[in-house]
Parts: structure tokens; sequence; C-alpha cells
């Protein structure tokens, strides 16, 4: 499961890397987080994560905490979190988490990307039996990193892990969406240092498509993911 689906969020995260909005997205990511669960990390599993990511970024700790602040102003009342789903170029399923505080201003934009490609939005909830959430937690391996996966295997079972995948330089762990601050609690406890900690939408059919039709959908997902209100675009890419 694991390699297919990082497709996706590795190639994103290269063009991010180059995009000057990395931060502005992070911070509304910590934003929102505070706002829904509070601003101590230490007892809001989602903020937690939030911060492990921008972190991982280089984003500076006065953007951070600037970010959780910003949850207790005016301005974050207005900021909401909202889902768009729909089909792209040569069938491609999408669906797009958003962070906006002008929902109209969105809609129009999300939709726009869509009719320009060729395809259209889809009625909310239509394409929601065909993902399945999971939480997803990604660790580098390291020369200082000593960890037997047997071992840790067993000591997160409990805590809602549901598959673990090792690759040359990377272990992803895998656990159900609505573990995923047990799982998270239960990772530090192990001493390990996340690099990527998110709930993702994971395909239940990955779909081929050729390298022509990539270039295509790669084309309609630049520009969502360019957009400042988009926080996450999910396919279903093989």
């Amino acid at each position: 499961m694991g390699r297919a689906f990082e497709y996706r969020r590795a190639a994103k995260e290269k063009r991010w890397g180059q995009m000057s909005r990395i931060f502005p997205k992070l911070a509304k990511a910590i934003t929102v987080a505070a706002k829904d669960g509070g601003p101590d990390s230490e007892t809001n599993p989602k903020l937690r994560t939030a911060i492990q990511n921008a972190k991982a970024a280089n984003m500076p700790k006065d953007n951070i905490t600037a970010a959780i602040k910003r949850a207790e102003g005016k301005d974050a009342d207005q900021l909401v979190e909202t889902v768009f789903e729909g089909k792209g170029p040569h069938g491609v399923l999408v669906v797009v988490e958003c962070a906006t505080d002008n929902n109209n201003r969105t809609v129009a934009n999300v939709k726009s990307y869509f009719n320009k490609s060729g395809g259209s939005l889809v009625p909310k909830g239509s394409l929601e039996f065909l993902f399945t959430r999971k939480s997803v937690f990604e660790i580098e391996k390291t020369e200082e990193l000593n960890v037997d996966i047997e071992e840790l295997e067993l000591e997160l079972i409990d805590a809602g892990l549901e598959e673990i995948e090792e690759t040359e330089d990377r272990i992803y762990i895998y656990g159900g969406f609505s573990d995923f601050g047990t799982l998270s609690s239960a990772i530090d406890a192990q001493g390990l240092k996340v690099d990527s900690a998110t709930l993702k939408r994971i395909a239940n059919a990955p779909t081929s498509f050729t390298e022509e039709q990539i270039l295509d959908i790669e084309k309609m997902l630049d520009k969502m993911e360019d957009d400042e209100d988009v926080q996450m675009v999910f396919t279903n890419i093989e």
C-alpha cells in the first residue's frame, strides 16, 4: 500500500519545496488544529502533528507560535475546513481538502481547476466510499536510528497499528483514522522522530494511467496544489 500511495505525496512535496506558499499552508494547518483542539500540543494530537510537519519543512519557530496564537483571534473564526470531490482528466478521482476564510472563492477556484482540465466536481460524499482514511506516519531511516521492525510492530499493535512498511530510507506506519492520537503517542513513547504525520485518504482500488495521461493529470493537480486554500490533494492513481 505504502509505495504506491506515497507517489503522489512525494511528487507534491517536491513541488512544494520550490513554492513560497508552503509556510502559509502549514500555518493554516496549525491554526485550524489549535482552533479545533486547543493550543496545547501535549493534549492536542492534531496540533502536535501540524507542528511536527512544519518543523520538518524548516518553518521558523516564530511562525509556528504566531499560527497558534492566530487561533485565538477573530480571523480564525472565519477559517474553516472543507472538502471537494471530483473527476479529473481520464477519469481520475480526486479529493481536495481545503482550509479557507472565503468559501465562495475556494469553491470557484477548485471548480475551475476541474472544468479547465475537462473534469468536474461531483456531489459531496460521492467518492467517500472509494477512499479509506488512514493515519500515516513517516520516519526517516538514519545511521542513528536503531529500531527492530518486528518489535516495533508488537509495541504499536494495541495503539491501532495496521501495517508497517520499510523501504531503503523510510519507515511508513499505517493505522486507522480514529487511532491517530493513540498511535502518535505510542510512536512518541518509543523515542522515534516522526518526519511526517498525516491523515490520508487512500484509494481502495488504485487505477493505473499511462505516462501521457499522468502528465495531463499532473497539470491539473499542480494548479490545485498551488492554490493557497488547498491543503491536501488525494487521487486514485496507482
